[in-house]
This record gives C-alpha cells, sequence and structure tokens, in this order.
C-alpha cells in the first residue's frame, strides 16, 4: 500500500514562491495520473494540477502559468513549484493519485500567503 506525505509549505508574502514535496512509500511508477490538491478553510478539496506517467500535465485556471507539477518515478516522488503566489492560494495541499485517489489520504502540507 502506497503512502503519501506531503511537505515544503509555510507562510509566505504574496508575490513569492513555495516548492511543494510529496513523497510515496512505495512506487508511483504504476500510478498513471498524480494530482496535487488543495483544500481552503470551509470549502471543497479542489485540483489544482496533475501529471500523467509520461510527463504531460494539466492545471486549474486558477494557478495556470503559475504552478508547475513534476514528477520523479524513480524517486516516488511529486514536486509542485508554486511561483507568484496570492492569498487565494491559501489551502492544506495534498497530493494523491486521479481520478481514483489512494486511501488514506497524507496529512498534507499547509500554505499560508499573507497579502
Amino acid at each position: 500500500q502506497v503512502q503519501l506525505v506531503e511537505s515544503g509549505g509555510g507562510l509566505v508574502q504574496a508575490g513569492g514562491s513555495l516548492r511543494l514535496s510529496c513523497a510515496a512509500s512505495g512506487s508511483i511508477f504504476s500510478i498513471i495520473v498524480m494530482g496535487w490538491y488543495r483544500q481552503a478553510p470551509g470549502k471543497q478539496r479542489e485540483l489544482v494540477a496533475r501529471i500523467t506517467r509520461g510527463g504531460s500535465t494539466d492545471y486549474a485556471d486558477s494557478v495556470k502559468g503559475r504552478f508547475t507539477i513534476s514528477r520523479d518515478n524513480a524517486k516516488n516522488t511529486v514536486y509542485l513549484q508554486m511561483n507568484s503566489l496570492k492569498p487565494e492560494d491559501t489551502a492544506v495541499y495534498y497530493c494523491n493519485a486521479f481520478p481514483r485517489s489512494i486511501d488514506p489520504w497524507g496529512q498534507g502540507t499547509q500554505v499560508t500567503v499573507s497579502s
């Protein structure tokens, strides 16, 4: 069973950058699509970026041009580079498979963007 551990979050001013990492305890090579999700207080969890095993990517309109997802199958790690951060990006960020998620979800990593 693959377990996911997210890290790299923190407090940053608007316009700043963060790089999130998601380390899997097992191989993610067989997982065709991995995604980064986020959940802001009082809101539903949403998918912000996804990447296929071959490296094709897709982004939510709200982060397009600012976020970059990547994956290293050899290291069983998925990354999310976040630039030009906005206060509305504040949320807990999670990684997981897409569309069928792996249970349990990781603990997530908090990203807080101050104005």
